[in-house]
Protein backbone atom coordinates (compact mmCIF):
# COMPACT_ATOMS: atom_id res chain seq x y z
CA UNK A 1 0.00 0.00 0.00
CA UNK A 2 1.22 3.34 -1.09
CA UNK A 3 1.16 6.18 1.17
CA UNK A 4 0.23 9.29 -0.68
CA UNK A 5 2.78 11.40 1.08
CA UNK A 6 5.83 9.22 1.30
CA UNK A 7 6.83 7.90 -2.25
CA UNK A 8 9.58 5.60 -0.57
CA UNK A 9 6.79 2.91 1.13
CA UNK A 10 6.64 0.21 -0.58
CA UNK A 11 3.89 -1.49 -2.05
CA UNK A 12 2.74 -4.65 -0.25
CA UNK A 13 1.56 -8.03 -1.46
CA UNK A 14 -1.87 -8.14 -1.80
CA UNK A 15 -2.81 -4.43 -1.88
CA UNK A 16 -3.12 -4.46 -5.42
CA UNK A 17 -6.13 -3.04 -7.45
CA UNK A 18 -8.91 -5.23 -7.04
CA UNK A 19 -10.52 -7.18 -10.02
CA UNK A 20 -13.86 -5.66 -11.42
CA UNK A 21 -16.28 -7.13 -9.78
CA UNK A 22 -19.77 -7.92 -12.00
CA UNK A 23 -22.71 -5.61 -11.61
CA UNK A 24 -25.22 -6.52 -9.07
CA UNK A 25 -28.57 -7.56 -11.19
CA UNK A 26 -31.03 -4.56 -10.86
CA UNK A 27 -34.41 -5.71 -8.46
CA UNK A 28 -37.19 -3.62 -9.62
CA UNK A 29 -38.37 -2.01 -6.14
CA UNK A 30 -41.28 -3.84 -4.64
CA UNK A 31 -44.65 -1.80 -5.41
CA UNK A 32 -45.61 0.38 -3.02
CA UNK A 33 -49.02 -0.68 -0.48
CA UNK A 34 -51.33 2.13 -0.11
CA UNK A 35 -52.83 2.87 3.81
CA UNK A 36 -56.31 3.66 3.69
CA UNK A 37 -56.21 6.68 6.05
CA UNK A 38 -58.05 5.96 9.67
CA UNK A 39 -61.28 7.27 9.31
CA UNK A 40 -61.68 10.21 12.32
CA UNK A 41 -64.85 10.53 14.24
CA UNK A 42 -66.21 12.59 16.28
CA UNK A 43 -66.68 12.08 19.80
CA UNK A 44 -69.10 13.65 22.33
CA UNK A 45 -67.67 15.42 25.28
CA UNK A 46 -69.36 14.82 28.73
CA UNK A 47 -70.43 18.18 29.21
CA UNK A 48 -71.57 20.88 26.29
CA UNK A 49 -69.24 23.66 24.96
CA UNK A 50 -70.09 26.36 23.62
CA UNK A 51 -68.46 26.83 19.60
CA UNK A 52 -65.03 27.77 21.21
CA UNK A 53 -64.86 24.30 23.05
CA UNK A 54 -65.35 25.33 26.42
CA UNK A 55 -67.55 24.21 28.76
CA UNK A 56 -71.04 26.14 28.77
CA UNK A 57 -71.28 28.54 31.53
CA UNK A 58 -74.22 27.64 33.86
CA UNK A 59 -75.52 29.48 37.10
CA UNK A 60 -75.40 27.68 39.80
CA UNK A 61 -77.39 28.64 43.00
CA UNK A 62 -75.20 28.10 45.80
CA UNK A 63 -72.24 30.09 44.20
CA UNK A 64 -71.81 33.64 43.63
CA UNK A 65 -71.09 35.61 40.30
CA UNK A 66 -67.01 35.14 41.62
CA UNK A 67 -67.44 31.68 42.09
CA UNK A 68 -67.40 31.92 45.85
CA UNK A 69 -70.23 29.90 47.93
CA UNK A 70 -72.91 31.80 48.96
CA UNK A 71 -73.56 32.31 52.71
CA UNK A 72 -77.54 32.28 53.85
CA UNK A 73 -79.35 33.10 57.05
CA UNK A 74 -81.93 30.37 57.45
Amino acid sequence: MRDKKDNATLDLPGFGPAEPMEPEPRVPPAPRVRRVPVRQEQLELLEPTDASGLPVWERDEQLDVTGLPVWRKN
